[in-house]
């Protein structure tokens, strides 16, 4: 549906205040009452600091019956799709059902857990910042949900994906590691070229991975995770074995379902070649990886 990072709507400053460039395709583009909400939960982030709390963003009873409903959809799904480590992260995080979550108070409960918080995100995050900053422990979120006409989509990603997907995760101590591995083989980078391989790596795993557990396929990437209709379709998918020259080269169409997922026999599977690929990768190895 989206490549984290990329493709947050463009925000610009102008003399009556903050844009967000929705593109027409979105479903809250001919809502103006939907546009201006989405410029003022974005003028909140503007000119935010780590160090600072995050903004709150004042939800409406609207928007938290979205949450709610979106939530109440996801939990049978989650119990029967999802590893079972990212159950296990769910129940230490403990996420409302009934109302959205300050990023505030996510990072809260996070920081005890695996230490990671939340960074407010008004709009476009250069992709190495949206990486580099998850070696320090912080994620990049969007404060805004969805629009209404379309509960189980979003073509960009909103704080449900940013965190029913991902700070479930991030409350895995296992699972939290990896991301700081990604943020850390970024950082260590120099090259365009290997920064967008590690991104997309990312994407096929820590987005849209999935494992063999308990004798079936289940889901452990945020996109799935965080989708009503892709976690129910993912099984039917072309399934790979993990590769990374295969993930880190193989061009995605963010517009629908992925029709190509690449599959980890564990978590301890998955460590063994994605984390230890993060953990040692540079660009002369990324180099080769992309000529081979």
């Amino acid at each position: 549906m989206f490549e984290e990072a990329q493709y947050f709507a463009p925000v610009s400053q102008t003399v009556g205040g903050v844009v967000v460039e929705l593109a027409q395709s979105d479903p809250g583009f001919g809502d103006p009452v939907y546009r201006a909400r989405r410029n003022d939960i974005a003028a909140l982030t503007l000119g935010h600091a780590r160090e600072q709390p995050v903004p709150v963003v004042e939800y409406t009873a609207l928007e938290d019956a979205l949450w709610a409903h979106v939530s109440k959809e996801l939990s049978p799904k989650h119990q029967k799709y999802a590893v079972e480590e990212f159950l296990q992260g769910t129940e230490r995080l403990g996420l409302p059902a009934h109302r959205i979550p300050q990023l505030q108070e996510v990072s809260e409960a996070l920081e005890p857990l695996t230490g990671f918080r939340y960074l407010p995100a008004a709009g476009l995050v250069p992709l190495r910042e949206f990486y580099e900053v998850l070696a320090d422990g912080y994620f990049h979120s969007t404060q805004y949900i969805r629009h209404i006409s379309m509960p189980f989509y979003t073509p960009e990603p909103d704080v449900i994906h940013e965190v029913i997907g991902h700070a479930n995760m991030l409350a895995s101590d296992r699972f939290a590691r990896l991301y700081r591995l990604a943020g850390e083989a970024a950082r260590r980078v120099q090259t365009q070229s290997a920064l967008e391989f590690i991104s997309k790596i990312f994407w096929f795993t820590l987005e849209f991975g999935v494992m063999k557990e308990s004798g079936e396929l289940r889901a452990y990437g945020a996109g799935i995770l965080s989708s009503c209709g892709e976690i129910e379709k993912f099984r039917t998918m072309h399934i790979r074995p993990l590769d990374l020259r295969a993930m880190g080269t193989f061009q995605y169409d963010i517009t629908k379902y992925q029709e190509l997922l690449f599959c980890a026999d564990s978590v301890e599977h998955l460590e063994n070649v994605v984390g230890t690929f993060w953990a040692e990768c540079d660009d002369d190895s990324i180099a080769r990886l992309e000529a081979a």
